[in-house]
């Protein structure tokens, strides 16, 4: 992601990367390329952040010191984690979303939709597929469904990963989350809704990462020069819907 973002980034004139930060410091182009944040002194308006969990401490630091705006396209934080950037965010305005696709909130919406209206009469299955690289399952996005999904359920519901521990019948209450794996599968999400005569499906294919840094950009757009505090992609979202109805 981290190549697909510089890339996209080079061919838009009104933006500039003063660093990369990668832990091998692999050259890319001529950008300067360190391996920690506390190697560079270089100041920025905006972080992009598509690394792994374990760079968060450093990202934070540096983010929090510098006063500088904070994307982050990460996912697999633990709560911990959570706490420490919404701490944070008391500081700096970062922006999060478990997903840059606007099509996969989009996504996320007609699944809030369809729970709403199908209610506890339809079983809900999600199954998402990711490349052999990808290291946390189920996938951020895959949680971030079954999130939204279950604040408008009027019951409880229980996330159940995989079944092949369990010998007993599915529970009406329940959500099942499943997690493939295998060669260079961009993402896939699919969510079914299951019902005694009929079965809705609202599916998700990533043909290409292109989505997911231009996606990160709108973000960052979004976010610079906001005032310190937690931003999502409902707020891009519905900061886009007022001015289409304006």
């Amino acid at each position: 992601m981290g190549k697909v973002l510089t890339k996209i980034i080079l061919s838009k004139p009104e933006y500039k990367i003063v660093a990369g930060i990668d832990i091998e410091a692999r050259p890319y182009y001529d950008i300067p390329v360190f391996r920690s944040f506390s190697e560079t002194s270089a100041l920025c308006d905006v972080i992009i952040d598509f690394s792994s969990p374990n760079a968060l401490e450093d990202i934070l630091n540096y983010a929090v010191k510098n006063k500088a705006a904070l994307v982050l396209c990460t996912t697999g934080y633990s709560d911990d984690q959570i706490k420490e950037i919404k701490k944070a965010s008391e500081v700096i305005p970062i922006f999060s979303s478990r997903n840059m696709s606007i099509g996969v909130n989009l996504m996320v919406e007609l699944s809030k939709k369809a729970a709403k209206v199908l209610g506890k009469d339809f079983d809900i299955e999600i199954i998402e597929k990711h490349h052999n690289q990808k290291i946390d399952a189920p996938s951020g996005t895959a949680l971030m469904i079954a999130d939204e999904i279950s604040k408008c359920m009027h019951d409880q519901t229980n996330y159940i990963y995989d079944r092949h521990c369990q010998r007993k019948r599915r529970g009406k209450n329940e959500i099942g989350i499943h997690s493939i794996r295998g060669g260079n599968i961009i993402g896939e999400h699919e969510v079914i809704f299951a019902g005694d005569s009929e079965i809705l499906t609202i599916t998700h294919h990533a043909n290409s990462r292109d989505l997911f840094a231009r996606g990160a950009l709108k973000c960052c757009e979004f976010i610079n020069n906001k005032e310190s505090g937690m931003y999502s992609m409902s707020d891009l979202v519905g900061c886009e819907h007022s001015l289409c109805q304006k």
